[in-house]
């Protein structure tokens, strides 16, 4: 990683402690070349706004949970399949924010989530291909203080409903693609979070492992970060070909496991 980035890491989260303008601080210059090298190094990342979509909002009514979602205009198929989507939210402390690992068996792409963003920044989701090849989509969002802003729940309540969880779906039907959507009850403290009461810094404990499967077929395993938002939710579309379970497994920094399922 290089210095430039350490820097900005560094600035960003100790500006952010401080409290001042997360505007202000946005770096003159921009970050993705640098952090293309970091995460991707010599790799070449194709430009994909013909078939791949993200959409966000250009100004976010609340930093602290910015809906996302990624759309694939062209279907997987056994040959050529999207393996991962890498998002990265330049301007964030951490700016790599999470790594969804796709099963080609999901049809068209249509996932969606919702981030923590700190800064004025784009967002991007870098499609990593069966073949390796990259390819990328962005969106600039104006949004500031996410990363540090207070949960919404007191720490009581968050804690008394830490890892439950819900699928919700409309009733679905075989061989026909179906929305569903999981969420987890959990703070997600990233550890830039200031509690007023005691006046330090609250310990990070957030999700790092999200993973859905259906008949034990993995569907969607997302590596998650800091900036995933309180009460984490992936949104997302497959074809249930047969009766089976729908499940959903969470692991957090803490090492706590979490499960929920749904027959259908």
């Amino acid at each position: 990683m290089s210095n430039r980035i350490v820097i900005f890491l560094i600035a960003s989260m100790t500006l952010g402690f401080f409290g001042l303008s997360a505007q202000a601080v946005t770096p003159s210059e921009p970050l993705w070349p640098s952090l293309k090298v970091a995460y991707f190094g010599d790799r070449e990342i194709l430009e994909a706004a013909d078939w791949l979509v993200i959409e966000a909002p250009k100004r976010a009514e609340d930093a602290a949970i910015v809906p996302i979602l990624i759309k694939s205009l062209v279907p997987q198929t056994a040959d050529r399949y999207i393996k991962n989507i890498h998002i990265v939210i330049d301007n964030n402390p951490e700016p790599y924010s999470a790594n969804f690992h796709l099963s080609p068996t999901l049809g068209l792409i249509d996932i969606s989530t919702r981030m923590r963003v700190d800064q004025y920044t784009f967002i991007r989701a870098i499609a990593e291909m069966n073949d390796g090849s990259l390819h990328m989509v962005s969106r600039f969002v104006k949004a500031s203080g996410g990363c540090s802003a207070p949960a919404g729940k007191d720490a009581a309540a968050a804690l008394a409903r830490l890892g439950k969880m819900q699928i919700r779906m409309r009733k679905p039907t075989i061989g026909e693609p179906v929305q569903a959507q999981v969420i987890v009850s959990h703070p997600n403290y990233n550890g830039l979070q200031f509690d007023q009461q005691s006046r330090l810094y609250i310990d990070a404990h957030y999700v790092k492992n999200i993973k859905i499967s259906y008949n034990d077929t993995v569907l969607i395993s997302v590596d998650t970060g800091i900036s995933i938002s309180e009460d984490p939710s992936i949104r997302f579309t497959f074809t249930p070909t047969e009766k089976g379970v729908l499940k959903a497994e969470i692991i957090d920094s803490e090492k706590q496991q979490f499960s929920h399922q749904k027959e259908i």
